[in-house]
């Protein structure tokens, strides 16, 4: 059940992106970006993503927002490599990210989606890009 609503709520973040400038959210996501015309927000509903992200020991300005954006691109085509074929991966991958490089999305976005991925993988101990160093 809680694969069911991460999935959902990641796709409803990436749904909410759309072209409109109204805050837009999923019925059932636990993800919600807020959009207006030079900002983007994601929130997560799921309590312990929150202390996971302060529980982190490099603030948001450690890496560059260019390394977030390199990185949440690796694991948003993973993730949408595993969403369309659920018959191997199953069914926590039940939505879409389209993450768009091309969008500036600012650093605090890409800094909590880049953490949001860290989260799903320490969390749940799924691997969806296996890094060097990494166990």
């Amino acid at each position: 059940m809680k694969n069911i609503i991460f999935l959902i709520s990641v796709l409803g973040l990436f749904w909410a992106c759309s072209s409109s400038k109204d805050m837009q959210s999923a019925e059932q996501s636990n993800i919600e970006i807020a959009e207006d015309s030079t900002e983007y927000e994601l929130i997560v509903f799921d309590s312990r993503f929150e202390t996971f992200l302060v529980s982190q020991p490099f603030p948001k300005w450690y890496y560059s927002d260019e390394y977030y954006k390199q990185w949440n691109y690796r694991y948003c085509v993973e993730w949408n490599i595993r969403h369309s074929n659920p018959m191997q991966f199953g069914d926590f991958y039940e939505t879409n990210i389209p993450y768009d490089t091309t969008v500036d999305y600012g650093v605090d976005f890409n800094f909590r989606l880049y953490q949001y991925f860290q989260f799903i993988e320490k969390e749940y101990n799924i691997v969806l890009i296996s890094r060097r160093g990494s166990v």
